[in-house]
């Protein structure tokens, strides 16, 4: 006899078929995403765009009760996600704790009969020198970042090796070793490296059965955590969560043979045939703010890092200091003066 779980599991598996009318067509319908940090920011987005499509999304994020300054809960985040067409699951999950990723897991499975996709979004920041960083800062953002996308990806990867279509998508940056991106947040870097060593490890493990790939904004993008960071004023600089939505979106849609992969947003949907980027920006036209991490800007759909199938046919690169000439002068002053200073700058757990 025919189930819930089994139309649900069907449904799932039609989203690695090509379709002749994508505007119509739901290739995540049936589907369920774990995704971490959830309840706002990019998490949200993501999981928004995937509800409208008819997916389980089960939010995995700290916060049931509403924070004194960022917005959102995994409960109102539920509600958004239940009236944009999806299915909702919320569970209070802080990475930092196994036990508690092990408990939305097993719920997630018993509530939607299995896991499709896992999007590890969590992630805690401090973009503080050596000398400044406490240690308790050191180990959040090891905990959060590292440890956390590792236990998750660990706990899911039985179910979803199970799944027809199975991925997992970490938000996380191509590993570039220009030392100026260590300098100035040497435990920062290494975190957010972790979780793009734990795609460039687990797609090799895991290849042919489940894909791991890597997403990262080519530019800043506007979250409440990054008006706390930016003050008033530094959204004009950015683009919306809606970009980086949509790049998953096409990821997360692509068979499992797609792995491995270190993907930048604006050139992934380039590739997808998007040529009109003003409708993801804050202010159109405005000057935006290059994200952390890339100083090359390539024409590649998807990064290969050096060792691991790297692609040799780069067709345009440019140095960080021609990016950042292309950007006003309020932004360059904002970048290297706010960002850079570990006095300014405490930590931010985006969960």
């Amino acid at each position: 006899m025919l189930t819930v779980n089994d139309l649900q599991v069907f449904l799932c598996s039609l989203s690695s078929l090509p379709s002749t009318s994508p505007s119509t067509f739901r290739k995540l319908a049936g589907c369920t995403l774990f995704i971490t940090g959830a309840s706002r920011g990019i998490g949200k987005a993501i999981a928004l765009k995937a509800a409208k499509d008819g997916a389980n999304i089960v939010i995995a994020a700290k916060t049931a009760e509403p924070h004194p300054t960022l917005p959102g809960t995994i409960y109102t985040a539920a509600a958004e996600i239940e009236a944009a067409g999806g299915k909702a699951l919320p569970c209070v999950v802080n990475v930092r704790e196994e036990q508690q990723i092990i408990n939305a897991v097993e719920k997630a499975v018993k509530t939607f009969g299995g896991i499709d996709i896992l999007v590890n979004n969590a992630s805690a920041i401090s973009l503080t020198g050596t000398l400044e960083t406490e240690t308790k800062k050191v180990n959040l953002m090891m905990d959060v970042n590292v440890r956390g996308t590792y236990l998750t990806s660990k706990t899911c990867l039985p179910h979803l090796r199970k799944s027809r279509n199975p991925h997992i998508l970490n938000l996380s940056p191509p590993m570039n070793m220009n030392p100026m991106w260590f300098k100035n947040h040497c435990a920062y870097t290494i975190s957010k490296y972790g979780m793009s060593m734990c795609v460039l490890g687990m797609a090799e493990e895991f290849r042919g059965e489940v894909a791991v790939n890597a997403l990262w904004p080519k530019t800043a993008i506007h979250t409440a955590a990054m008006d706390m960071l930016g003050g008033s004023g530094i959204e004009k600089q950015c683009r919306k969560t809606d970009i980086l939505a949509d790049a998953a979106y096409c990821i997360l849609t692509k068979p499992k043979s797609f792995t491995g992969n270190f993907i930048i947003d604006e050139v992934l949907l380039r590739e997808e045939g998007v040529k009109d980027f003003d409708v993801y920006a804050i202010a159109p036209g405005h000057p935006l703010m290059p994200d952390f991490f890339l100083d090359v800007a390539t024409d590649m759909t998807a990064v290969k890092q050096e060792g691991y199938g790297r692609e040799s046919d780069v067709c345009t690169s440019r140095s960080f200091l021609t990016i950042m000439n292309s950007v006003s002068i309020s932004s360059c002053f904002f970048f290297f003066l706010f960002f850079f200073s570990p006095k300014r700058l405490g930590t931010i757990q985006a969960i």
